[in-house]
């Protein structure tokens, strides 16, 4: 239970003055960022502008984007200067105003906006549970506006990009494309190319799916990934939403070779979908021994007595300097409870036992999680762990 071993990694915490709302730990915000530099750098690589877009904005927004006639049951609002505001629950309206502030070029296409936009939704009590089901979270949204020639080679490009995100962390998964619900806005014709437009893609690229009727986005279908975490539960993470419906409802145009002014096509997708829920995920899936880059405390140098301090303390300088998170334990402790605290509480992925034996061979003793224990020295221990940290394995 990832409530349970976030209490006890001190990862995130939650207050029954603030239901649906987590708060991060530091050790939380360890794992929280080092996720979102991943996903910064993945996105660099693949072409991505990081945008911000406002929390609060002006409920004439929201009944333009659709949100306030399908899904206003869901939004928090509130009065400014006598006028009606929406806590946003979805970030793309904002990345549309990005789109709209300046005019566009066919050659500008596409434009790949990503935000990791915290969003707000009314759930209601009953279904909240823990980092699953809140009411205030991140999503690791992107907008991209493209050409209609651009659609199949832009799905490929996120449907490569969330493989690479799953099979970082050894999740496999499966596909689904959802329809069209009842609650919708756009015409037949519009949903009904926006549905070939997917099917066309998926089939392109030779990969199985199944039909979720129903089940789309209220402007557009969509393709949902559902991964299998390694207790074989599936959970429905990332998302392609294929929108011919909101540059029609903001009149978004680029300029075409022929000089005219045709509407660009939107796609909505993210990856990990909610930050809070992946993490939630992670923690169970990894039952908290997260890889050495995510994990809150990387190594934990165990003096075993008096007699090893000042070498304890030259390992553990060495590893602080060489930016590992590493902490000391020198407390005057038995070493077998040191080293159960540190493996099975903590979940540390090394723990560097230091004794007389290792102060008298220069060498330090890596004890691993799973148990094993190797002699090396302290710069190659710290060689192998800056690689992997490096190396995100």
């Amino acid at each position: 239970d990832h409530r349970k071993i976030g209490k006890d990694m001190k990862l995130f915490m939650f207050e029954d003055v603030a239901p649906g709302f987590p708060f991060f730990l530091p050790n939380g915000m360890i794992v929280r960022n080092s996720l979102l530099d991943y996903w910064r750098d993945l996105h660099r690589e693949n072409g991505y502008q990081e945008i911000v877009t406002p929390l609060i904005m002006n409920r004439s927004l929201w009944e333009t984007s659709g949100h306030w006639d399908h899904y206003k049951d869901n939004m928090y609002t509130t009065v400014i200067d006598d006028e009606d505001f929406c806590i946003k629950p979805m970030n793309c309206p904002g990345s549309v105003l990005t789109y709209a502030n300046e005019p566009h070029s066919y050659r500008e296409l596409p434009m790949r906006l990503a935000e990791l936009g915290t969003v707000h939704r009314h759930e209601l009590k009953g279904t909240l549970h823990g980092l699953f089901r809140v009411r205030s979270f991140t999503q690791d949204d992107a907008h991209i506006f493209m050409r209609r020639d651009q659609i199949a080679e832009e799905i490929a490009r996120v449907v490569n990009l969330i493989d690479t995100v799953y099979s970082k962390f050894g999740f496999e998964y499966f596909l689904e494309l959802s329809t069209r619900p009842e609650d919708s806005m756009g015409s037949d014709e519009d949903w009904e190319a926006a549905t070939n437009g997917l099917k066309n893609a998926l089939e392109s690229l030779n990969l199985p799916y199944t039909i979720n009727e129903g089940d789309g986005a209220f402007y557009g279908p969509k393709i949902d990934f559902h991964l299998r975490d390694c207790l074989g539960r599936t959970w429905q993470c990332g998302t392609i939403q294929l929108d011919f419906q909101m540059p029609i409802n903001f009149d978004l145009t680029y300029v075409d070779e022929n000089d005219e002014r045709p509407r660009p096509i939107m796609i909505h997708r993210v990856c990990f979908g909610s930050i809070e829920r992946f993490i939630g995920i992670l923690t169970e899936h990894f039952a908290g021994r997260f890889p050495v880059w995510l994990a809150p405390m990387q190594a934990k140098v165990l003096q075993v007595s008096q007699k090893s301090a000042e070498y304890a303390e030259k390992v553990y300088q060495m590893l602080k300097d060489a930016k590992i998170r590493v902490e000391l334990d020198n407390r005057n402790e038995k070493i077998g409870y040191m080293i159960r605290q540190a493996q099975y509480t903590e979940r540390v992925p090394y723990m560097i036992i230091i004794g007389e034996k290792e102060v008298e061979t220069g060498t330090v003793s890596v004890r691993t999680r799973d148990s094993k224990t190797v002699s090396m020295t302290a710069e190659e221990f710290v060689e192998k762990i800056t690689a992997e940290i490096r190396e995100r394995v």
